[in-house]
């Protein structure tokens, strides 16, 4: 019998973390989140690693049995990763799901259409307190998003239809020769191959996406970036802490606590990040992809421009001519790159200019992953702006 306790004192916290709800999450960001709200609790586990793009990963085998095994899914939604909705039919099919840009009052924008971005771009496109229906229960209607609404001319009703989506057709897409629908195919091996050098694509054109019933995944519709506002952040975290609590209220005052702490921190971070960036908002620098104005807009930020419209586009020559002419006509200094994309369209628009490169990472992949990413995001981005534009 004296060999009962050491025994009991061994499996009892395997016992108390099995006891956790599985939960699996699509990017970073949207990890960082989740885990903050779990601290304590459990940890949810990654399907998009760091060094795999957003716009298309085939999942390892331990990323698919993730998203089998999971009580719920968290992910910011098809527009950033189309890829992802036929394998959460297939694998996560009893798993709840949380859509984030679906969350009623998630501040939402536009795509911005021209290579120039710092001339009003943003009127009539930005879809605050975002009509969406209530997931998993919540309702957030109530959320202060009033700092955001000084940067929405109009406030749309803007209709993702999601009801109508036929997921069996996810399966066997077709994005202009790019060819996800071998992804699915893939979840049951294991590649190593890097989706990170987004240039290998280059002879991919992804601008139409045509033949998917993606609710028009081009980029005339919402920007997917939206994790870059710590607005929606905010919103998010209580969003899941309530999630979580449905399916484990046992632990419901913990999410809830941990809630609270999390929104403080990131109310720290964002007094962190105005001070940082308090002499920046004059400033005028280009983009590698636009995706920033989440992160611009509540900060003041006016950049000039962006190479790439989205992630997945390549410019075409007139609009690298006209931020070429722009650049040298306002004698811009300053270019942000990303470690997801080779620098070469880069070097191209700011050949023959004095203009330095500065990276910046929208998806923190060289960040510790854990309770504090998502504050120390915002300041990593922060910290790249100011020295970039400095």
């Amino acid at each position: 019998m004296k060999h009962i306790a050491p025994l009991i004192l061994i499996f009892a916290p395997l016992t108390a973390h099995a006891d956790a709800p599985r939960v699996a999450t699509d990017i970073l960001p949207v990890h960082a989140l989740t885990a903050r709200v779990m601290d304590g609790v459990g940890t949810p586990d990654l399907i998009v690693p760091a060094n795999a793009s957003p716009h298309g990963h085939a999942m390892r085998p331990s990323e698919a049995k993730a998203l089998d095994e999971a009580d719920l899914v968290i992910w910011i939604g098809e527009s950033l990763t189309p890829w992802l909705e036929g394998p959460l039919e297939a694998l996560g099919g009893d798993a709840q799901k949380l859509e984030l840009l679906e969350v009623e009052g998630t501040v939402l924008h536009d795509f911005r259409e021209t290579a120039t971005l710092d001339a009003g771009d943003h009127d009539g496109h930005d879809h605050d307190d975002h009509g969406h229906e209530d997931h998993a229960g919540h309702d957030h209607g109530d959320h202060d998003h009033a700092k955001e609404e000084e940067h929405a001319g109009h406030d749309h009703d803007h209709d993702h239809d999601h009801d109508d989506h036929a997921h069996d057709d996810h399966a066997g897409h077709d994005h202009d020769d790019h060819d996800h629908a071998k992804e699915e195919e893939h979840a049951g091996h294991d590649h190593d191959h890097d989706h990170g050098k987004e240039e290998e694509h280059a002879g991919h054109d992804h601008g139409d996406h045509a033949g998917h019933d993606h609710h028009d995944h081009d980029h005339s519709g919402v920007d997917p970036h939206a994790w870059l506002d710590p607005a929606n952040a905010l919103l998010w975290t209580d969003t899941i802490a309530a999630a979580l609590s449905e399916i484990d209220p046992d632990n419901a005052a913990a999410y809830a606590a941990n809630a609270e702490a999390a929104r403080a921190e990131i109310s720290a971070a964002q007094a962190e990040v105005t001070e940082t960036l308090s002499g920046a908002q004059n400033a005028s620098y280009v983009v590698f992809h636009d995706a920033y104005q989440y992160f611009e807009l509540p900060f003041g930020l006016t950049p000039l421009g962006a190479i790439r419209q989205g992630d997945a586009v390549d410019p075409s020559p007139a609009r690298i001519a006209e931020l070429r002419a722009e650049i040298t006509e306002r004698g811009v200094t300053c270019a942000m790159s990303e470690p997801q994309f080779n620098t070469r369209m880069i070097d191209t628009v700011l050949e023959g200019t004095d203009a330095k490169t500065v990276e910046i990472d929208p998806l923190g992949t060289t960040i510790e992953q854990g309770p504090d990413f998502y504050p120390n995001l915002l300041k990593a981005m922060a910290d790249s702006l100011a020295s970039c534009v400095d």
